[in-house]
């Protein structure tokens, strides 16, 4: 008989005294196994379909995960207006901090999207992790800044103090400013090149979102990093054969380092 895995609502604070909200999912009663740190993308959740997929999945092999809420997302602290990639990089630092006070020492860090520009940033400052897997990630929000708006656009963005984000189901929020000069001075690039452990990039190749082209560079400042690009596939993995190839990639190479240590 297979063991339930205890699934349970914890919060915790971020250094700035914000309470973040996450579901941690332990497959052994009484035992610290591997664990998994998921982080969502941008305006979504803890509770994304991608997260949910990967937390059976890897608690099927013994290997707990942790879903975490981002700062002004889901049931953590905070306006969505005001976030920023610092407050989000914080964010996996201080679940990081958690875990290993806890007793955790095989972490693994799966990000998507914003999840995964912001795992790059944190994973570039931490010792404690054991692998990187990045969902196409941003890689420099301030090149997409560059392609996804006008210069009257950035302008009025800077005059306004805010602009009317659109996700994509369509939901319009305030996004402030200082998310805007806050992806200057956090740049992937740069981050990757303090990246030691294993990383694993797999990127849609027809990508609109985040244009491939970022993960192609990335992949050549990472010490030890892997590209598989997918043939045809979008942003939002939407044909249903190539969402479940991307899951079985980050899936199997994360198992694989944080089973084999």
């Amino acid at each position: 008989m297979k063991n339930t895995p205890s699934k349970n609502t914890v919060f915790f604070p971020d250094t700035q005294g914000n309470s973040l909200c996450a579901i941690l999912s332990e497959p052994k009663e009484n035992e610290l196994s591997p664990i998994v740190i998921l982080c969502h993308g941008f305006t979504t959740s803890k509770d994304s379909t991608k997260n949910q997929t990967f937390e059976k999945l890897f608690n099927a092999c013994n290997i707990a995960t942790i879903r975490i809420d981002f700062f002004g997302h889901g049931e953590s602290d905070g306006n969505f207006e005001e976030i920023t990639l610092s407050k989000a990089k914080d964010d996996i630092l201080s679940t990081i901090q958690d875990l290993t006070k806890i007793g955790y020492t095989k972490i693994g860090l799966v990000g998507s999207s914003f999840g995964g520009m912001s795992s790059i940033l944190a994973c570039a400052q931490t010792d404690a992790l054991c692998c990187l897997a990045l969902t196409s990630p941003v890689s420099n929000y301030h090149d997409k800044h560059l392609q996804d708006y006008t210069k009257q656009e950035l302008l009025d963005w800077k005059n306004k103090g805010y602009i009317i984000y659109e996700n994509g189901k369509g939901e319009k929020m305030r996004l402030n400013y200082t998310f805007f000069l806050d992806a200057i001075i956090n740049d992937g690039y740069v981050s990757a090149k303090d990246i030691k452990v294993p990383t694993l990039i797999v990127h849609g190749e027809k990508d609109t979102v985040v244009p491939i082209e970022q993960s192609r560079k990335l992949v050549t400042l990472l010490q030890a990093g892997k590209l598989i690009e997918v043939s045809g596939e979008g942003h939002k993995y939407k044909t249903p054969e190539n969402f479940e190839k991307m899951i079985d990639l980050i899936f199997q190479f994360t198992k694989e380092r944080l089973l084999n240590l």
